[in-house]
């Protein structure tokens, strides 16, 4: 098992560092790098990434990766675990989703040695992680004022990545085209097989969320060999469901405050009321009805709207819908923290 180089650092089999790995500098003259976790089995095996905040105020995944690491959890017996809980370290310190270029760092993949900020952090991201691995999970939570239902994004067309998909154990599993520009698209041109995870809201910790994602990257980790067996309960568990396809199909016809009726996970009927949007005066000015069946993967927060905003994103099964939200509710009384020791 040969030694593994990140920048200017060896890593030796056997061995587990925190390095420092130089991006860039700020006005101030200070320098600003990527904080890199490495652990490495003496054995050989896999090598995998698990990323956070590749945009700045998704904080969920950084949090996921501090308790792997904190709480001993990545405990390898074979291959390399290669963690990066900010990607975007400057989109973390300001808060932001962006790069202060204002460029999306997931949209400027596979970047340039001489480009744009964010088009050099993706270079580096790149070339001195991704090209090392040969999958990676990449952690990132809904937009800001919008909650994601914990779910898997990847290609289901691609056996090894359909398996991974579901042996992660979230309740849904989005088949997802990819996006030019972005890590996962640059990831499979490196033939490295990658989950992309989708859970809570920007600038928020979600306790569910962080328990699904963690015990999702552990399922992996134990499904590639690369850490020891844990017995499980005999009881059957439930295969996770593959949406058909999903869209932020619901929308406010006008603009006013809103009274949402529904949750994330929620079973909705053609027809079925989810909010009401009135006027300060206590007016019901419209009422907001699901224009299909389905399940609610993602909902704005912020009681607030404009006509035509998008309000709800909604995932479409072949599967009784029944079905899929009573998975739902189980996962979830099986993570909240009543249920699951530390």
């Amino acid at each position: 098992m040969a030694k593994l180089t990140i920048g200017d650092f060896d890593i030796l089999p056997g061995e587990q560092r925190k390095i420092e790995l130089p991006v860039a500098k700020l006005y101030t003259d200070a320098d600003v790098s990527l904080p890199v976790h490495i652990i490495r089995a003496k054995k050989p095996g896999p090598t995998i990434f698990i990323s956070a905040a590749v945009h700045g105020d998704e904080l969920n995944g950084i949090e996921i990766i501090r308790r792997l690491i904190n709480q001993n959890k990545l405990k390898i017996i074979k291959g390399t675990v290669i963690a990066v809980p900010m990607v975007n370290v400057y989109g973390v310190v300001n808060q932001s989703r962006y790069m202060p270029d204002r460029r999306d760092l997931n949209r400027c993949f596979p970047g340039s040695e001489k480009g744009s900020l964010a088009g050099r952090v993706a270079h580096i991201f790149l070339n001195e992680i991704v090209t090392h691995c040969d999958y990676g999970i990449d952690l990132h939570t809904g937009a800001i004022h919008r909650s994601n239902l914990p779910q898997i994004r990847s290609n289901m067309d691609d056996e090894e990545s359909k398996v991974l998909a579901e042996v992660f154990g979230v309740p849904v599993i989005l088949n997802s085209s990819l996006v030019e520009g972005s890590l996962r698209e640059s990831a499979v041109k490196n033939d490295t097989k990658i989950l992309l995870y989708e859970a809570g809201e920007a600038l928020r910790f979600d306790e569910f969320s962080i328990r699904a994602g963690m015990k999702g990257i552990l399922n992996v980790l134990q499904h590639l060999g690369m850490t020891r067996k844990i017995p499980v309960s005999k009881k059957k568990t439930q295969a996770p469901f593959i949406a058909n396809g999903s869209q932020w199909v619901i929308r406010a016809n006008a603009s006013g405050i809103v009274h949402t009726i529904v949750n994330l996970g929620d079973q909705i009927t053609k027809g079925q009321l989810l909010a009401e949007i009135g006027s300060p005066y206590g007016d019901v000015i419209d009422c907001v009805e699901a224009s299909r069946s389905g399940i609610i993967i993602g909902k704005q927060n912020i009681p607030l709207v404009q006509e035509g905003e998008a309000m709800f994103h909604v995932a479409y099964f072949s599967e009784d819908d029944e079905d899929v939200a009573e998975h739902i509710e189980n996962i979830q009384e099986q993570l909240l923290p009543e249920n699951i020791d530390d």
